[in-house]
């Protein structure tokens, strides 16, 4: 094990924005080669969340809560929700399929919201969705990729055991998901259930990490670790954890400057490419960088900004 290294970033930002009246084969030549190409006027909503599936089609999809969006559902259909807190009855849709080699697009049937909710592709090539806000926070959306115009979301609204808004999910071995955390939830639980996991299981980090009314342990990052143990970093520290018999293997520690990295300090992680050395086991590397400084939450919320962190964290 390794501590945690401080490096100084030195980043350029790029952002491409796929919503909005745009124009068509509006194009821009980068100085290192390549090529921005703006290949539709209006994909109708704001991609919150993006998942490219096996057959090489994009499923977008947003929060539901926000207002109509500017595409139609299909055939005169319309979402009846009266939980939702501004639109009760809406026929625009929150999600579509966008194909990326004839340019095209169809909208997709959303009926709970996802504003912040969290997912990951099974092996099967299945998007699983879960969690988010509202209605939301204890469903579980499922979208089977087809290579005609049939595949629609399919949703459970009380597939989960605990609601989770802004929780993280990471493939297994085995294929099921585990879904670690959320606003307020200091505990995980798996998709899909059986018999033997059908409850939410505690999980101590997150009480370890939780900063009332700041809540900088949310969406935390997590890794599948060669061991088959699972990484997992909240706010400014991180454990081994061994999900299938509930305890922690390893505790890492804590970042030097002691600087929340998870959300709302929106930092990012990244699993290194693993190395394979010659005589040696191969080990993981994750790296976390950026986040903002300790009460920058506050002093947003005041109307004060600070910077972002410029520096990185690493273990292994």
């Amino acid at each position: 094990m390794t501590p945690y290294f401080i490096l100084s970033l030195f980043l350029h930002h790029l952002a491409f924005l796929l919503a909005g009246p745009l124009c068509r084969n509006l194009t821009h030549a980068a100085t290192g080669g390549g090529r921005w190409t703006l290949l539709k006027p209006n994909i109708g909503i704001t991609a919150m969340h993006m998942q490219l599936l096996p057959n090489d089609r994009v499923v977008i999809f947003d929060r539901t809560d926000f207002g109509p969006s500017n595409i139609s559902l299909p055939n005169h259909k319309c979402r009846l929700d009266p939980h939702d807190i501004v639109l009760k009855s809406d026929c625009t849709a929150h999600s579509i399929e966008y194909d990326v080699v004839s340019n095209s697009l169809r909208p997709l049937t959303v009926l709970t919201d996802v504003w912040c909710s969290s997912g990951s592709l099974s092996p099967d090539g299945r998007l699983i969705q879960t969690g988010g806000f509202n209605d939301g926070d204890r469903a579980v959306r499922v979208f089977k990729p087809c290579n005609g115009f049939d595949c629609d979301w399919q949703e459970i609204k009380y597939g989960l055991n605990a609601e989770r808004w802004y929780a993280t999910n990471h493939i297994l071995p085995d294929g099921r998901q585990i879904i670690v955390g959320g606003r307020r939830q200091f505990n995980y639980e798996f998709y899909p259930k059986t018999g033997s996991t059908n409850r939410a299981y505690s999980l101590p980090i997150l009480v370890e990490t939780n900063e009332p009314k700041i809540e900088n342990n949310l969406y935390p990052f997590v890794f599948l670790n060669v061991d088959g143990n699972l990484f997992i970093f909240a706010n400014n520290r991180a454990v081994l954890f061994d999900y299938s018999k509930g305890i922690v293997v390893k505790t890492y520690p804590n970042m030097p400057d002691g600087n929340p990295r998870s959300y709302p300090s929106t930092g990012s992680a990244v699993l290194l490419p693993l190395k394979n050395l010659q005589g040696r086991a191969i080990q993981a590397e994750v790296l976390v960088c950026g986040g903002a400084p300790k009460g920058s939450y506050t002093s947003a919320r005041m109307g004060q900004f600070v910077g972002a962190l410029k520096t990185c964290g690493g273990s292994k």
